[in-house]
């Protein structure tokens, strides 16, 4: 977790010295009594020296994050252990509300003070740097900010917070009254961008923006190939020739001042749909009374508003920002063919103003290193709407770097507490489905109910079967996680981070969670990094090929011959642990392998079609290991119940020159492969005795004892 910060009222000159100074023709002197931003101011640029004013957050072991717990986690006066944070966030009430996160009321009340502080809108162009950002990592790269139509700069001002503790915020601020002309914007923010990578080279930069600063990215993109840039645009405005706004410009031009139709149409977009707006909160959880008191208050809160928007855009800025986007438009499009930087397309189906979903399928098979995340549900202003958080969708893509490249492991950001809970939440259904049973083994060899028997301190190695399709990876991650703070680092297909080609296999956002929760390409680098990181890593000798193995081979072990891991444990120290997982005979059985498949022509070549799609894991090996990708049909059965068995930790401290041997590696490799292979057989065993391995069973436990209660089973 990321070390909250609190709102810092740093002095302007400090901050502003480090920006790229704004055209010559004005500045702009911050209100005292508004202090939330930085402003950019050129006379001061030229007279004093680059400072950096560093803001961290440091990681402790296993990737989880240092932090001033809340009060309620806190060491008490007793002497007591501070209270797993994961835990605190799940057991907290979904009808809560993130009181540190800012709403569209906000972007409306600082809209205001921002204008009114410029006497009414005037002066040049000019970057804000937003000081509610709070402690921010080492090397954090630098994001600049690009605003749409509203020219405000506060378009991402409900993610300040989760934002700013991951990158260093500048956001470009366009007075209302302001004619800079679209080319000498894209000069402004190239001028930016060009004297960070002189004095940071090795600092990536983003370019974030929305509409027409979505196409200003892509335009200095265009002129800056070598430069280390990253995009994300959301609801980009190079669609605009097919939008609904270009008949807007001559209807502009003939109405009326005191007929400004656009701003009811712009404010009903920049709100959204207010009966999916109800639906939310509805479905979030609160009494129906406490909805309706908060939507009444929202529409008197967003009427009173209706002045502040026609400010942000009076007929003459609208127009001219139409007419600008028009250009834009015009400008990246003839230029996309020189994007070279690797993006990230937001858009959003219910977008009223621009046919963003056509454009991100265009767009993506324009750019070379181009993904797309969608947001059926959202309208074209994605960043001022409730359920979407930037950083989640950053992580989810593995779009966040502090380096030339990506690197899963150490550019990797744990997930806050309120992202694992909408997680949990997600997979509610499968918990209270599967009702897991832990056990784990002490270092005496007892076991026990629980994971007491887990070692805290990494590197530790977790080695064990994989369950059909992989079902059992929920329950257990989330579970160490929520018991013992303990963050388990999978390594997975690479299917799920990077494709050779499109094609029909799921999209990369079908797999955002497994990212988000730190799963890394399967590589021996990879893996090396996470132990010499102290990491708890989850690995699976039989991989894909057990996940989707053939009729009656549940609960088989289907393992290469020779060792994978054991030496690379060893020159750590890691603690290998050996666990089985069983019940998944319990909730299906496959009735159409990959055997039956392959028999019927079509459905062979489809398969080699989807093997073609992503890289091997494994080249060399006999085809007993080696699988392609694929989906066996399974025929449900009525639940039962999952069963998890942690044995006892294999040391590897201090015996690296013995396992340099390959004979004794082999040999320990044998060891762990029977010791998993017992694990499952104590489970398959043990669970006969369990009274509650039905479902019905556990339902009516539940019932009688509350929905949330731990239900037995079997004794040890």
């Amino acid at each position: 977790m990321a070390a909250t910060g609190g709102c810092v009222a740093f002095p302007t000159a400090l901050l502003s010295c480090r920006l790229t100074p704004s055209p010559p023709s004005g500045n702009l002197r911050p209100n005292p009594s508004q202090r939330r931003f930085a402003v950019s101011s050129e006379s001061q640029f030229t007279t004093t020296v680059r400072n950096e004013t560093k803001r961290t957050t440091s990681f402790g072991e296993n990737g989880i994050f240092k932090e001033k717990i809340k009060e309620e986690a806190r060491e008490g006066v007793s002497g007591e252990k501070p209270k797993n944070p994961y835990d605190l966030e799940r057991e907290r009430n979904g009808s809560e509300e993130d009181t540190s996160r800012k709403s569209l009321k906000d972007y409306f009340e600082e809209s205001k003070d921002l204008i009114g502080s410029e006497g009414g809108g005037s002066g040049p162009p000019r970057w804000l740097s937003p000081l509610d950002c709070g402690s921010r990592l080492d090397n954090s790269p630098l994001l600049l900010y690009l605003p749409g139509i509203d020219g405000v700069g506060l378009g991402l001002i409900m993610h300040h917070q989760s934002l700013g503790k991951i990158f260093d915020i500048w956001c470009l601020h366009i007075p209302v009254k302001d004619r800079t002309s679209f080319t000498d914007l894209v000069k402004l923010v190239e001028q930016t961008v060009r004297s960070e990578n002189f004095h940071s080279p090795n600092r990536p930069i983003y370019l974030v923006g929305e509409s027409l600063g979505a196409c200003l990215a892509l335009a200095v993109a265009a002129r800056n190939p070598d430069i280390n840039l990253s995009l994300i645009l959301a609801n980009p405005g190079t669609s605009f020739e097919k939008s609904q706004l270009q008949p807007l410009i001559p209807l502009l031009e003939i109405i009326p001042v005191q007929y400004q139709l656009s701003l009811s149409y712009t404010l009903s977009s920049m709100t959204g749909d207010p009966l999916r707006m109800a639906m939310d909160k509805v479905m979030k959880g609160p009494p129906l009374q406490q909805v309706a008191e908060g939507l009444s208050k929202d529409v008197v809160a967003m009427s009173s508003y209706v002045s502040v928007l026609a400010n942000i855009l009076p007929k003459e800025t609208l127009l001219w920002k139409l007419k600008m986007l028009k250009s834009a438009s015009a400008f990246a499009n003839s230029r996309l063919h020189a994007v070279k930087a690797q993006t990230l397309l937001l858009t959003s189906g219910r977008d009223q103003l621009l046919p963003s979903e056509d454009e991100g399928k265009r767009l993506r098979h324009v750019l070379p290193k181009c993904e797309i995340r969608r947001f059926n549900n959202n309208g074209h202003y994605i960043f001022l709407e409730d359920g979407v958080d930037l950083v989640t969708v950053i992580k989810g893509a593995s779009f966040y770097r502090r380096g030339k490249f990506h690197d899963y492991v150490f550019d990797y950001i744990p997930p806050t507490p309120s992202e694992f809970r909408n997680i949990c939440e997600s997979n509610r259904l499968l918990m209270r489905a599967t009702s897991p049973v832990m056990l784990s083994t002490l270092k005496d060899g007892m076991i026990v109910k629980g994971l007491a028997g887990i070692p805290s301190e990494g590197p530790v190695l977790f080695i064990g079967y994989h369950m059909l399709l992989g079902f059992e990876l929920v329950p257990m991650v989330s579970t160490l996680l929520m018991e013992r703070n303990i963050l388990m680092r999978g390594i997975a297909h690479p299917m799920m981070f990077m494709r050779k080609k499109e094609g029909n296999l799921p999209e990369l956002s079908s797999f955002d969670t497994y990212r988000i929760m730190g799963a890394a390409p399967v590589s021996g680098t990879n893996l090396y990094k996470l132990l010499s990181s102290k990491a708890h890593v989850l690995l699976y000798p039989g991989g894909l090929r057990e996940a989707c193995h053939r009729k009656g081979e549940q609960y088989k072990l289907i393992w290469p011959e020779q060792s994978e891991f054991v030496r690379m444990a060893a020159r750590f120290g890691t603690k290998i642990v050996p666990f089985g997982v069983v019940g998944e005979d319990d909730f299906g059985e496959v009735v159409f392998d990959y055997d039956d498949q392959t028999k019927i022509p079509f459905l062979k070549d489809f398969i080699k079609e989807l093997s073609e799609e992503a890289d091997t894991v494994r080249t060399g090996l006999n085809n007993e290991v080696n699988q392609d990708i694929h989906s066996p049909v399974i025929l449900p059965k009525f639940p039962g119940r999952f069963y998890y068995y942690f044995g006892k930790p294999i040391e590897t401290e201090g015996r690296m020159r013995e396992l340099r041997d390959k004979d004794n590696a082999q040999k320990l490799y044998i060891q762990v492969k029977s010791e998993v292979e017992k694990c499952l057989a104590f489970l398959q065993e043990k669970r006969e005795n369990d009274p509650f391995r039905n479902l019905l069973a556990r339902l009516a436990y539940q019932s009688m004892h509350g929905f949330d209660s731990e239900v037995p089973t079997f004794e040890l």
